[in-house]
């Protein structure tokens, strides 16, 4: 195998020009003279034996053949990155954290008792929750800030196993107008109400969700949306699990729908990397496929 031409950093110092906007701003993040990062795209320029940027008025623009070389160097360094994280968990051994990002239609009971009893066993192992909502659970594991997830996708690049079935149904107060119609309803009754959704974490994009119009208010967390819900200020698809208490006492009931009474949603269990991954977050992971077994047996039996 040819020895690499040029270093990682190299790479490096072209990503950060990229990103930074600039040499200057590249020179400061990189904490090297602004000389030293011009000098090192003009290294990785002539190696190659082409051009990376152009300049455009007073700006320096990326060539097509530097666009191509931003995002081939943009992922080798990535992968550098995970080879270096996975390198430093398998020296450790049991990892002393486990990052998780979680979806929140996942329920939270069954999480908390996952996590209750993986603190049982190793109660000096710290746990970081990242409660996300639709493309937050995708971008934390693309941008390598957890070690496992649990989403309704799974993104390029990554495996996951199909871990529970999560079943949705629209709700609102007893007291909420759609209720007090006495028919079966319509999306178009739904439309004349609001809708109350709860916002996509991602930074990067925002999915509806399934809004019908506009009349809607967004929140950030499930349980606000939750709580307007029980005060009759709209209605929603709720995952049926997160909204059991509030079915059984009859503060939310399931409006009769025509079409779409139910949703149903599969949710994944991810590794950010499977290869790499400790002890910790292969033992977390087997509790969650064991509590959800027990659950899926327990509704059976009921």
């Amino acid at each position: 195998m040819p020895t690499p031409r040029i270093s990682l950093d190299q790479w490096s110092a072209l990503v950060a020009v990229v990103e930074a906007g600039g040499y200057a701003q590249a020179s400061a993040r990189l904490h090297r003279t602004q000389s030293t990062v011009t000098y090192t795209i003009k290294k990785l320029e002539d190696l190659l034996g082409v051009k990376v940027f152009e300049l455009q008025g007073r700006k320096a623009a990326l060539t097509p053949v530097g666009q191509v070389l931003y995002r081939r160097g943009k992922a080798l360094l990535e992968e550098a990155g995970r080879v270096e994280r996975a390198a430093a968990e398998l020296a450790r051994g049991w990892e002393p954290e486990i990052r998780i990002a979680v979806d929140i239609i996942f329920p939270t009971w069954l999480l908390l008792d996952c996590f209750a009893t993986f603190g049982q066993e190793r109660p000096d192992t710290r746990i970081e929750l990242i409660e996300s909502v639709l493309g937050g659970t995708e971008e934390a594991l693309t941008e390598g800030r957890v070690d496992l997830a649990i989403g309704g996708n799974v993104p390029g690049g990554f495996l996951g196993d199909p871990l529970m079935q999560v079943r949705f149904v629209c709700a609102a107060a007893p007291s909420h107008p759609l209720h007090q119609l006495g028919r079966t309803l319509t999306l178009d009754d739904l439309r004349q109400h609001r809708h109350l959704v709860v916002r996509d974490s991602g930074a990067l994009r925002s999915r509806s969700g399934g809004w019908l119009n506009e009349r809607r208010w967004t929140v950030t967390h499930k349980a606000t949306s939750i709580r307007a819900a029980r005060l009759g200020l709209g209605f929603a698809w709720y995952p049926e699990e997160n909204i059991r208490e509030e079915l059984a006492s009859g503060a939310l009931v399931p409006l009769p729908l025509a079409e779409g009474r139910e949703r149903y949603v599969t949710l994944y269990l991810i590794y950010a990397d499977a290869e790499s991954a400790g002890p910790g977050a292969r033992r977390l992971a087997e509790i969650l496929r064991s509590k959800v077994v027990d659950l899926a047996r327990q509704r059976a039996a009921s």
